[in-house]
């Protein structure tokens, strides 16, 4: 369908280019903000939606073994050729986050960064987040959300479409706080920012920790 050949096209585009849009919001202190996440990541780690593998080099010697997937083929690609320079194993799977192939209770840590904003079914990625995890283990997430001030929030609301196709499924008026508020995990820990030198709708920025019961 010629839809889905644009669609594709541009999901190639969006990979070769993605760190490039990042690029002066990780300088300006987004790259600080996920090292500070990461700085807790213990065991066995899982990172949900990996990407191009710009938390690859972050992690602390307190991680043991370190599992990346990513759903998109060329963001899958960009990221294995990153990992393999990495001077220390990981595993990279090309996965969706609504159907992790791990069995249950198998990891420590799991990392999801800029992620939940993107995925299909955000309510079953924390579900299988909490199948995978052990118990007491722990989500990492950073994660841009929809606004507390009302007004963003409409704008949120009214260039969802455009802003969907241009950040390649990416939902700007995501309220992850409530979704992470119902899912099985145990909000411990919630921290609101900003995404520095981004546009406004995507802005609010929610980080914290969730811990399986």
């Amino acid at each position: 369908m010629p839809g889905r050949i644009y669609d594709a096209t541009w999901g190639r585009a969006f990979a070769a280019a993605y760190e490039r849009i990042l690029a002066a919001s990780e300088r300006a202190g987004l790259r600080e903000q996920r090292r500070r996440l990461l700085s807790e990541a213990t065991g066995r780690t899982l990172e949900v939606g990996a990407g191009t593998g710009l938390n690859h080099d972050l992690y602390p010697a307190a991680v043991t073994e370190l599992v990346l997937t990513e759903p998109f083929g060329p963001m899958a690609d960009r990221l294995r050729r990153k990992a393999a320079g990495l001077g220390r194993p990981v595993e990279v799977i090309e996965a969706a986050a609504e159907r992790l192939p791990f069995p249950e209770a198998s990891f420590d840590t799991v990392v999801c960064t800029l992620v939940l904003c993107t995925v299909d079914d955000p309510v079953r990625v924390l579900g299988e987040v909490d199948r995978v995890l052990r118990t007491g283990g722990r989500l990492l997430f950073l994660e841009h959300v929809r606004s507390e001030e009302p007004s963003l929030a409409r704008w949120q609301d009214r260039l969802h479409g455009p802003w969907r196709f241009i950040g390649h499924g990416c939902n700007a008026n995501r309220d992850t706080l409530a979704t992470l508020e119902a899912s099985p995990l145990e909000v411990e820990k919630i921290e609101r920012g900003r995404m520095p030198k981004a546009l406004p709708i995507v802005r609010p920025m929610l980080s914290g920790s969730a811990r399986a019961r």
